[in-house]
């Protein structure tokens, strides 16, 4: 079966956790979800971010995510591509050594990777976007520029691809990620 990594915390934004999970599995992958310092069967908790006209996203609770696979017993060779989540956890995961390890890892062996919203700053800590176009949640445009990125501003339901990396601003931005992270990923869907 074929699978993907998918990184979260706690306050990971809900949907970019959610649809993305669902979606995956529902064309076939086993999408393993990790959070360092969690373990199969523990939860994370999710924030739901929306846009209600304020001058950034508001924040609401959301759902407990189960984790279905630990962080420290990974083999990442078994993954064909990585999907970083959004929401407040990238702050803090980007601190996370192993985290920014598995991250280059990927870019390094050019495997499809898709980030969204905040996820991007998980990227700039990986120092793997020096001269990449990318999106991402206005807020996170200094560090892109900081990190060598040229970000490019996109509707929050669009998409940047450059090479193995698809970027998006936020979750109404999900059809599109999906759609071109599973172009990245090979997937044919004929109806």
């Amino acid at each position: 079966m074929r699978k993907i990594l998918m990184l979260v915390g706690d306050y990971t934004e809900d949907y970019e956790v959610m649809v993305p999970f669902q979606a995956l599995e529902m064309v076939g992958f086993k999408v393993d979800v990790v959070c360092p310092d969690k373990t199969e069967g523990e939860y994370i908790k999710t924030a739901v971010h929306d846009f209600e006209g304020d001058q950034t996203y508001s924040e609401k609770p959301g759902h407990n995510f189960l984790i279905n696979c630990s962080f420290s017993y990974l083999k990442l060779e078994e993954y064909e591509g990585l999907y970083i989540t959004g929401g407040r956890a990238p702050e803090y995961l980007r601190l996370n050594k192993r985290v920014i390890d598995i991250v280059r890892y990927f870019m390094e062996l050019n495997k499809p990777v898709a980030a969204i919203c905040h996820g991007i700053q998980i990227l700039t800590a990986a120092d793997v976007v020096k001269k990449r176009r990318l999106t991402a949640y206005n807020a996170i445009k200094p560090e892109v520029i900081m990190a060598g990125g040229v970000f490019l501003d996109k509707n929050v339901d669009e998409t940047i691809v450059d090479g193995n990396l698809v970027t998006a601003p936020a979750w109404p931005g999900n059809t599109a990620i999906l759609r071109d992270f599973l172009k990245l990923l090979k997937v044919k869907i004929e109806l």
